[in-house]
């Protein structure tokens, strides 16, 4: 399990007047260069195996269901056993009610439960429902809980209230870490996101993360980049190691390994585990499981080879 920043989180909000205002054309540019790196043959096949043993593997719809959430933890332990030497994931992510079905599955796998709180995805709940919602997940043997800030709050200039909240679920997390969904895709611009993750990471995020998955556009690797901007800023001021999330819409592969160069480029090999880098996905280990099999055979393999779920 990854070590908590417990209790290393400010007694107060941060000066948000010093939060260095984003250069979009720059943050774009730089994105579009770092998206166009080639990477060598077995350079690749280790970014893929790295991307696959980083992804918070995920179930959050209306109809799941306990036979859903074991099939998936089964998936998370065998991505595919006719490939040898393959990691298994970092996490499986699913409902609080979820949670002790996927603990029981992967009893002594190495592969962490993350759990959704505060009021997934919208985050409008009253503090002490989603202080309940918290700390019944942990209570079902949540190693992780994915909190969604309150954007209405954040969006009215709120801050100090997105703060307190945040403190507040951190403390309920008690031995489980926290990552702050910051559901960038409603924060509108860059400057904003680079506010909200400033605001998380001083609150004790151990994770700040983009997206619940449920609104659009979900991660993008603009608003990645200036996410991990800000954890190079705030490492740099506090020696804190924060943790990064891109979730949503990461279905490839190739996305997958972008993000990877963006990551070494502007946080450095320190931020290349799974202790620090996560990919919230349904989809993209099937693809990474079809890319490998690519590179080691020299033909692709139908995604009908590999388990859906």
């Amino acid at each position: 399990m990854i070590a908590s920043n417990t209790a290393s989180f400010s007694s107060s909000l941060p000066d948000l007047s010093r939060t260095p205002t984003v250069d979009q054309v720059g943050i774009e540019e730089r994105v579009d260069r770092l998206a166009k790196r080639s990477i060598k043959k077995a350079s690749k096949v280790h970014a893929l195996k790295l991307a696959l043993a980083m992804i918070d593997l995920t179930t959050l719809e209306g109809a799941d269901s306990p036979g859903k959430v074991r099939q998936m933890c089964y998936k998370a332990k065998h991505l595919h056993d006719a490939m040898a030497a393959l990691p298994h994931v970092a996490a499986v992510c699913v409902y609080p009610t979820l949670v002790r079905i996927a603990k029981d599955e992967l009893k002594d796998s190495g592969i962490n439960v993350a759990a959704v709180a505060t009021g997934f995805p919208s985050g409008q709940y009253p503090l002490n429902v989603k202080l309940d919602d918290t700390r019944y997940a942990v209570s079902e043997g949540a190693d992780e809980i994915d909190m969604v800030i309150s954007r209405g709050h954040f969006l009215a200039g709120d801050y100090q209230y997105v703060f307190d909240e945040i403190a507040q679920v951190k403390e309920a997390c008690g031995a489980a870490h926290l990552k702050v969904i910051l559901e960038t895709g409603e924060l509108g611009t860059f400057d904003q996101v680079r506010k909200a993750s400033d605001i998380a990471m001083h609150a004790g995020a151990d994770f700040i993360k983009t997206s619940t998955g449920k609104v659009t556009p979900a991660a993008t690797l603009p608003v990645t980049l200036v996410m991990l901007e800000a954890i190079r800023d705030f490492y740099h001021a506090t020696g804190k190691k924060i943790g990064m999330k891109p979730a949503g819409g990461i279905s490839t592969a190739k996305t997958a390994i972008q993000y990877l160069v963006v990551l070494r480029e502007t946080l450095g090999q320190d931020w290349m585990t799974p202790d620090l880098f996560r990919i919230g996905a349904s989809r993209l280990a099937n693809d990474i499981l079809m890319q490998l099999a690519k590179e080691a055979s020299g033909v692709y393999q139908s995604l009908d080879y590999f388990s859906k779920d």
